[in-house]
């Protein structure tokens, strides 16, 4: 495989290895999963600094860094077609450095909210334009294995994050997190300049036209087949918000886990980053849509057992069976996330900001919808997680016939190769 190329002419800087760049893209998209999990150990601590009444209402600080995103990944992907890659990222990480200031220094809860909210917004630049970046220079099973990669870093940081956070509250209180997710970002930005070639040449850059952007937007809202993914996408990643906003109670006070809750919130990450590994070393033999078809029909499986165990055992099921079959199903959600964006990316190269931001903004608002509805259920018992994940398994599993069947009937070519540089 060809390393990544700079797609303008003249420019100084080198292309990465292909190391590199699998590390750089990973940390700067893993700001995301650092942003939500890093912040779950202190939960209750921001309660009390905040004197909230309801302490459940500490959750919304996942939802309004979501709420943040759908609307940054509308924006971001078609500013990137105009000003470029590079630029809109760092514009992205500077919103997000100021976002994660605001919550540091909040003292009510409606500051800290504004300041999640901004972090989500100025988070969706990495989010998204990474993705049209890496189409950029792959294409097809190329970019489900370089994406697959990419997700094994992105997944291990979420892995570590609360352990993270917990370590910070050893020496600090819940402020020091933002203050280090502040310093994530510099680091992030300094790397991208420093090391990152520009991939979206001038000559391939378009003027900012809003009818074009309405034109385009309709287009692939209108592409069937890539809605598919899409729904998938959102279904798979409402689970993991679904799990998110559950964990913290789940191991702390169903399973009274006590500080070990990063262990064991770890230990079920890790499915999804041993199976990001995984896609990456066999999608360029199996194909992307055939590991999509494993990946849901083991989830699929191990969901429903989870919430027949649940419903046996009185809602709670031991701890052990909880993790064996909740392991399985993350690392079904590692082998889908990786290929599902490269499918719906694949017929959109030549849109691709537009097409990232877009797909991007329905997934995330798809999770975030279907996750607090989901979520509204939480009775301190596993059922509700498990049949979330019965539920979300199983629409995504008639979008993924749907979407073959229309895959087949179009008889769409895909070139499975990177493209020359």
């Amino acid at each position: 495989m060809k390393r990544p190329t700079l797609a303008s002419r003249g420019a100084p800087q080198k292309a990465l290895s292909e190391k590199e760049f699998i590390a750089l893209f990973a940390t700067i998209m893993s700001l995301t999963a650092l942003s939500m999990d890093a912040v779950l150990p202190a939960f209750r601590d921001m309660a009390n600094a905040l004197a909230l009444t309801d302490v459940t209402q500490i959750q919304w600080v996942v939802s309004a860094l979501i709420a943040g995103m759908v609307f940054g990944e509308l924006v971001f992907g078609p500013v990137s077609d105009v000003i470029g890659r590079k630029k809109s990222i760092l514009t992205g990480v500077a919103i997000y450095i100021l976002g994660s200031l605001i919550a540091m220094t909040a003292h009510t809860l409606e500051v800290l909210l504004l300041g999640r909210f901004i972090q989500g917004l100025g988070v969706a630049a990495p989010k998204t334009v990474s993705r049209a970046l890496v189409r950029d220079l792959y294409q097809g099973r190329a970019m489900a294995r370089i994406m697959s990669y990419i997700m094994v870093v992105f997944i291990l940081v979420p892995m570590l994050a609360p352990a993270f956070g917990q370590m910070v509250l050893l020496v600090g209180d819940w402020r020091w997190i933002f203050a280090a997710l502040m310093l994530q970002g510099l680091i992030a930005s300094v790397w991208l300049i420093t090391r990152q070639p520009e991939t979206l040449a001038p000559e391939n850059r378009h003027r900012f036209e809003l009818k074009r952007l309405v034109r385009e937007a309709r287009y692939i809202v209108s592409h069937r087949e890539v809605m598919c993914y899409t729904g998938m996408s959102g279904l798979t990643f409402a689970g993991l918000m679904l799990y998110l906003g559950m964990s913290q109670s789940i191991f702390q006070d169903l399973y009274d886990t006590g500080d070990a809750f990063p262990l064991y919130f770890a230990i079920m990450a890790g499915g999804a980053g041993l199976a990001s590994f995984t896609n990456g070393q066999l999608v360029m033999r199996l194909g992307m849509r055939r590991l999509v078809w494993v990946a849901l029909s083991l989830k699929l499986t191990a969901a429903n057992s989870m919430l027949l165990a649940a419903w046996l055992l009185g809602g709670v099921p031991p701890l052990w069976l909880f993790l064996c079959l909740g392991v399985p199903i993350f690392f079904s959600m590692g082998l889908l996330f990786g290929n599902m964006s490269a499918m719906a990316m694949e017929p959109l190269g030549k849109m691709a900001g537009i097409a990232s931001s877009v797909t991007s903004s329905l997934t995330s608002l798809t999770a975030v919808v279907l996750s607090v509805i989901i979520g509204a259920f939480y009775n301190f018992t596993v059922v509700p997680l498990a049949a979330g994940y019965v539920i979300f398994t199983g629409l995504a599993f008639v979008l993924m016939l749907t979407a073959n069947r229309m895959h087949k009937a179009s008889n769409h070519v895909t070139q499975e190769t990177t493209p020359s540089q």
